[in-house]
């Protein structure tokens, strides 16, 4: 029998909270304007609603510890937080896994998170000793958030895939294509890769700061397309990627116009990528 409360769930996967007054963010500098301030679940909660959004997974936003047990703290108290993406230092494997071990009796901890595209070095998350810490994610039941923001980060994909693959990888945001400038390749060609292995997933996400000023829903379709004919429903999910969103837009519009470029899809297929593709990879409990 289908549960009827099947539709109305609506994940956002890929949210982001901040506390500036409370613990530091390097990457968010004043150039970044708006993003230069708090960002807690009270600033989201009418506009989630509002769009229809009944469940949150909450994303680092930091390689700190402090910012993995801030959402903790959030998700303890905010019922429409279902799930953690938390950080551990992966290039420490002993303590990676302490970390982990201390995350364990949480049952918000979903998967793990590092700001890989900040790094020096696009072919980090390869090491030996981080390939040592993410071996400890799959027996415990994490996944692996990964962002690839540069045709050098996606193509290394398939073999961090091949390398762990037991574990759930998902690409962030797309990885990032260029519907700003209509660029189509490499980005087409290295999706069409990484999906050709069964552990990757991939998150409609961020593709509003991706487009140009004026954006609209259409600009994205051939790319949503592209991914969900590659992907296909069971391996996509949606992402709101607020407050970054706030610097093209605001949650509404991003939201309505993630949904349209699905639209077309059958019930089925939204519903996998509204929420089912979701629950599977982060073991969501509704």
């Amino acid at each position: 029998m289908t549960d009827p409360n099947q539709a109305t769930r609506v994940v956002d996967t890929h949210q982001h909270l901040w506390m500036m007054s409370e613990r530091a963010y390097d990457w968010i500098v004043p150039a970044y304007g708006p993003l230069y301030a708090d960002f807690g679940p009270e600033d989201i909660a009418d506009e989630a609603d509002a769009v229809g959004i009944s469940a949150t997974v909450l994303v680092q936003a930091a390689d700190t510890y402090e910012d993995t047990f801030y959402m903790l703290s959030v998700a303890a108290r905010e019922e429409r937080v279902k799930g953690v993406v938390g950080w551990v230092p992966l290039d420490r494997p002993g303590e990676a896994e302490a970390a982990l071990d201390l995350y364990a009796p949480s049952p918000y901890v979903k998967g793990v998170r590092a700001l890989t595209h900040t790094y020096e070095d696009p072919r980090w998350i390869l090491r030996d000793d981080v390939a040592e810490s993410i071996s400890l994610l799959a027996p415990r039941g994490l996944a692996l958030d990964y962002v690839a923001t540069t045709a050098e980060h996606l193509e290394l994909v398939p073999e961090l895939a091949g390398r762990h693959p037991d574990l759930k990888i998902v690409i962030d945001h797309m990885a990032k294509p260029d519907i700003a400038s209509g660029a189509w390749e490499p980005w087409a060609t290295q999706i069409r890769a990484a999906a050709a292995l069964p552990n990757v997933f991939i998150k409609i996400s961020g593709l509003n700061t991706a487009s140009g000023a004026e954006w609209t829903a259409a600009d994205w379709q051939p790319y949503v397309d592209h991914v969900l004919e590659v992907f296909t429903a069971d391996r996509t999910m949606l992402g709101s990627d607020w407050p970054v969103i706030i610097l093209a837009g605001d949650l509404t519009r991003v939201w309505n116009a993630q949904l349209e470029v699905i639209s077309g899809r059958t019930e089925a297929e939204r519903e996998a990528v509204r929420w089912g593709t979701a629950a599977s990879v982060y073991g969501l409990e509704f």
